[in-house]
């Protein structure tokens, strides 16, 4: 994974532009993340990768661990990609393959994603005297424990701008380093809605959850608020899309309940759109949230959803409007949900058209890629393709 052109042709759906100057040379624009295997912040990365304005900018992407099918994507995009292996190659070494990449494609913008990623990218980035520094969290705030605030604070000193992707992320990454707030801005991360067609809910009490089985999740709660709704809605059933390490403990989990044939595990999925379009609502049980890329593809699909009140759900979700919210962690109020959205099935198409507008009107991924192609703008040194930031010297 490491074929490099400068100037691949333009890829199906991609939003075009003039540049300002035909002489110009496109901005290159590393992009690093931790890995680029299956979930949300990878399908976000393939998107960067379809729709950066290729007459202005010309990404590379760099994955300091692994990298599956979300790479291949992008180098069938004409993009370069490079998986650096940092677990086996040491953590000194694959700083100096990161910065001899930086400088081997002349990259004048890094854009890191997560902590981990923020922090040897910031490095390799000052290493290489890289001009522009930009982060996004992808989650809540940074993570979890003192050494990730402290790599998040350390990498932040160098960052030209630092981005949640709701304003609850934002807020939290802003208590977890106040020294950098005055650089912390929302973008909002957006799907490409011409891919889910709207259809509207079915009439019948079938809810659909997508995610990874992982703690984070809380599939455990799902599980124990369907068991507990079942009283009142014998016929209710919940589909789950998705795999992980909790699988096994979740379906015994299932079993336990006495809830065979009332939750289907359907495993990972490459029909998640036809499945989406074959259920009455969507619901989410999660503990924590940036803002869900599943959420969105269920709203554009046209479904009413039931969430957790967790990070940027309420921003996408107006309650009693386009769905309900829930506390989390909290079986008896989501069984309490899921009681109530099926006894409001009559409101269910007018919440899902509701839905489907508020995801054109406000989380569109191209929306996303230009916002960020305008915060770039920003700091790159103008008349100046090399010049840089003080941060770096």
């Amino acid at each position: 994974m490491n074929a490099m052109i400068a100037k691949p042709p333009a890829a199906d759906g991609a939003d075009q532009r003039t540049a300002a100057s035909p002489c110009a040379r496109p901005v290159r624009v590393c992009h690093v993340s931790m890995h680029l295997k299956t979930g949300g912040l990878e399908r976000l990365l393939v998107e960067f990768a379809k729709r950066h304005d290729r007459d202005r900018f010309a990404p590379v992407f760099v994955a300091l661990q692994d990298a599956g099918p979300p790479a291949t994507e992008i180098e069938n995009l004409g993009w370069p990609v490079h998986a650096l292996n940092i677990a086996g190659l040491g953590k000194r070494r694959a700083l100096q393959q990161l910065r001899s990449l930086m400088v081997k494609h002349d990259v004048q913008v890094v854009h890191t994603h997560n902590t981990y990623a923020h922090y040897y990218g910031s490095r390799a980035a000052a290493f290489a005297r890289c001009p522009v520094l930009v982060n996004t969290q992808h989650g809540r705030g940074c993570g979890a424990g003192w050494k990730a605030r402290a790599q998040f604070v350390l990498a932040n000193l160098r960052a030209d701008a630092v981005i949640g992707v709701s304003q609850d992320a934002t807020r939290l990454c802003a208590a977890q380093d106040w020294w950098s707030r005055g650089r912390m801005r929302t973008i909002w991360n957006g799907i490409d809605t011409s891919r889910f067609e709207y259809a509207g809910p079915k009439s019948a009490p079938v809810a659909v959850a997508v995610g990874r089985l992982s703690p984070e999740k809380d599939f455990a709660n799902l599980l124990r608020g369907t068991a507990l709704a079942v009283r009142d809605v014998p016929d209710l059933r919940v589909r789950i899309i998705g795999d992980g390490r909790e699988r096994a403990a979740l379906e015994q989990l299932s079993h336990s309940l006495n809830l065979q044939g009332r939750v289907e595990f359907l495993g990972e999925r490459s029909d998640v759109h036809a499945l989406l379009r074959d259920v009455g609502f969507y619901v989410s049980s999660s503990r924590t949230e940036g803002i869900s890329l599943t959420l969105l593809e269920a709203m554009a699909v046209g479904l009413p959803v039931l969430a957790t009140r967790v990070g940027g759900n309420a921003e996408v979700i107006e309650e009693g409007v386009s769905g309900r919210l829930v506390p989390a962690e909290n079986p008896e109020a989501l069984a309490a949900g899921l009681v109530a959205m099926c006894r409001d099935q009559s409101e269910w198409t007018a919440m899902g058209q509701i839905g489907r507008a508020r995801v054109e009107r406000d989380f569109d991924v191209t929306r996303m890629v230009r916002e960020y192609e305008a915060l770039y703008a920003e700091f790159i040194p103008s008349g100046e393709p090399g010049g840089v930031s003080p941060r770096f010297i």
